[in-house]
C-alpha cells in the first residue's frame, strides 16, 4: 500500500505543482490559452488556487515522509477532490460540458489517495 500511495502521490503532486506553479507565476495572458476560465477570475483568487495547489502538495509529501501528523495526507487529498468539484462546478456553470474530463479524472485520482492515505 505504501508504494502505491506513493506513486498515485507522486503523481497527482507532479501535476498540481505544475499546475499550481503556473497559476502563481504566469500573467493571465500566460494563463488564457490554457485556463480559458483565467478571464472571469480576478487575477489574485487565480494566484490563490495555485497557492492552494502547492501547498496541497506539501501535505501530500511531508507528513507521510516525516511521520508528523501523516493526516494532513488524507487532508490535503479530500482538498483536492473538493477543488476539482468546485471546478467542474465552474466549467458547467460556464457551459464548458466537454472540458470537465480531466477534473473528473483528477476527482477520481485524489479519492483513490484519500483512500490509500487512511488505508495505510
Amino acid at each position: 500500500m505504501e508504494i502505491t500511495y506513493w506513486i498515485v502521490a507522486g503523481l497527482l503532486g507532479a501535476f498540481y505543482l505544475y499546475a499550481g506553479g503556473k497559476k502563481v507565476v504566469q500573467s493571465k495572458e500566460q494563463l488564457a490559452p490554457m485556463m480559458s476560465w483565467v478571464d472571469t477570475i480576478p487575477m489574485r483568487v487565480v494566484r490563490a488556487i495555485g497557492a492552494v495547489e502547492i501547498l496541497g502538495v506539501i501535505g501530500l509529501v511531508l507528513p507521510p515522509l516525516t511521520g508528523v501528523a501523516p493526516f494532513l495526507a488524507v487532508v490535503a487529498a479530500a482538498g483536492f477532490v473538493v477543488l476539482q468539484v468546485l471546478a467542474t462546478g465552474l466549467h458547467l456553470s460556464r457551459g464548458e460540458a466537454k472540458d470537465t474530463g480531466l477534473n473528473v479524472t483528477l476527482i477520481a485520482v485524489a479519492a483513490v489517495v484519500v483512500w490509500l492515505a487512511t488505508a495505510w
